[in-house]
């Protein structure tokens, strides 16, 4: 299944896409949340799609994606998880998976726009994959990893570098500004993914590649990522693992390559369909 959320911010109704139409899925009468993934929701609704799939109202083409996800109890992200992208930044490859929170707060729609900070000036991209959570998960195996997985959605982890690099203490300060996670299009379950280990993702800016890796080149897979962070936290149904970007940043590029106003990202991961956003000025909202 391919499950959606569309309407106004903060208003989002729950759908699901079938044969490349969003259908409305209100009448299931539960959000995409934690209580809904605790609650075998997604065998639930499989069962409703399946009763109702006439029925089920078409939302109009032309209408705002929300984030696949009602706000998720944690945003947990894998720094340097790509061989390529930690050479490129001249970093080491980690011994061990390097972790960082993006707040949930910084959660938008794959298509809305991304908006510079207040002050900033090292505005980067980086396309990511995002694992699901859809069963509480501590101290879980590696083995066991999987049985704890929902799905899989594209993410674009933006990310301050002079807030992220230069300001002192952790990475999270770079990482959680207003509009730095458009999520979706989709949640795609994890029966559709025959091997998320082999997924080429991209991203252009104005039009040109700039990244253009593969999951491949991970250096901690899924089930190792999984089982590494309930060691610290315990994860609940519907958080969201950002899972770490190939190389082609800004932050690589000599010299460096910032957004600004104006500029235009779009990406996409193979079977996760892709996103657009339009980098805007600060603004108070």
């Amino acid at each position: 299944m391919k499950l959606v959320r569309f309407g106004e911010p903060g208003k989002e109704k729950t759908g699901v896409l079938i044969d490349e139409q969003v259908r409305d899925t209100s009448g299931f009468g539960e959000d995409y949340n934690e209580s809904f993934f605790a609650g075998d929701g997604l065998e639930r609704l499989a069962a409703f799609i399946n009763s109702n799939r006439e029925a089920l109202p078409l939302a109009d083409p032309g209408i705002r994606l929300g984030s696949p996800i009602a706000r998720p109890s944690k945003i947990v992200c894998i720094g340097l998880n790509y061989v390529q992208h930690a050479k490129e930044t001249n970093a080491p490859v980690p011994k061990e998976p390097i972790i960082f929170l993006k707040s949930t707060t910084a959660l938008s729609g794959p298509n809305d726009p991304v908006m510079i900070p207040r002050d900033s000036v090292k505005t980067d991209w980086e396309v990511e994959l995002c694992i699901v959570i859809g069963k509480k998960a501590s101290y879980v195996s590696e083995a066991d990893a999987m049985d704890h997985v929902a799905g899989y959605c594209l993410h674009n982890d933006i990310s301050e570098r002079e807030f992220q690099l230069e300001r002192g203490g952790t990475w999270d300060k770079g990482k959680g500004c207003d509009t730095f996670a458009p999520l979706g299009p989709w949640l795609v379950t994890k029966d559709e993914i025959a091997n998320v280990h082999n997924l080429r993702l991209w991203l252009k800016l104005n039009g040109k590649t700039v990244q253009d890796g593969n999951t491949n080149d991970f250096v901690f897979n899924v089930p190792q990522m999984v089982a590494y962070i309930s060691k610290f936290m315990t994860l609940l149904p519907g958080d969201v693992i950002s899972t770490g970007t190939p190389s082609g940043v800004g932050l690589g590029f000599n010299p460096p390559v910032y957004l600004k106003p104006g500029d235009e990202m779009e990406l996409g991961i193979d079977g996760l369909g892709s996103s657009k956003q339009k980098v805007i000025a600060y603004h108070a909202h």
